[in-house]
């Protein structure tokens, strides 16, 4: 079981507006939606920090738009932490890196949108820079044409050496277990 505690940092890559409203839904929305909120509560209470990022290009996702905005059904707190990225990867030319290091993580869990995309481009970020990377399997989606099988070859891909899979229910805070 996977502990959330302070060496320990949640990683929401990319749940944004305009993600969740493309022509093809995200492959079980509200389901990933409740599991990332789920995490966050445990983080909180676990006093473990809690790191929204936030893709944007020059044509899509643009900064500031309402598309761009954190999707509705997640409520950061002031002491959270955010991140601006312009690439798949969250730690590439950001300070995100630098946030972990002051804080002391060595360990960072990983959930958000999408698996093909910015969520396994992460997930090799953290490993090269020798994060421990755990990946919350049914915390993750995309919003492709064959998503489910999209996020089955990620999980089955990224977990041959580059991260620890977990469902949410098997992410617990150390303030509480939860099994």
């Amino acid at each position: 079981m996977e502990e959330l505690g302070t060496n320990t940092a949640l990683l929401i890559i990319d749940v944004q507006r305009d993600l969740f409203e493309k022509s093809t839904p995200v492959y079980q929305g509200d389901l990933v939606l409740k599991n990332i909120n789920t995490l966050v509560d445990r983080a909180h209470a676990a006093g473990a920090p809690v790191f929204y990022v936030q893709h944007s290009t020059k044509t899509t996702l643009i900064e500031g738009s309402s598309g761009w905005q954190l999707h509705p059904a997640l409520k950061p707190r002031k002491t959270d932490h955010f991140i601006r990225k312009h690439h798949g990867n969250a730690f590439e030319d950001t300070r995100l890196k630098g946030d972990l290091d002051t804080l002391r993580v060595s360990r960072v869990i990983v959930v958000g949108l999408v698996t093909d995309g910015c969520v396994q481009a992460t997930c090799k970020g953290a490993h090269a820079l020798d994060y421990d990377v755990t990946l919350v399997q049914d915390a993750h989606s995309t919003n492709s044409a064959g998503s489910e099988q999209i996020i089955d070859k990620w999980n089955t891909k990224l977990s041959q050496g580059i991260v620890r899979l977990q469902a949410t229910a098997d992410v617990a805070s150390s303030a509480r277990k939860i099994v």
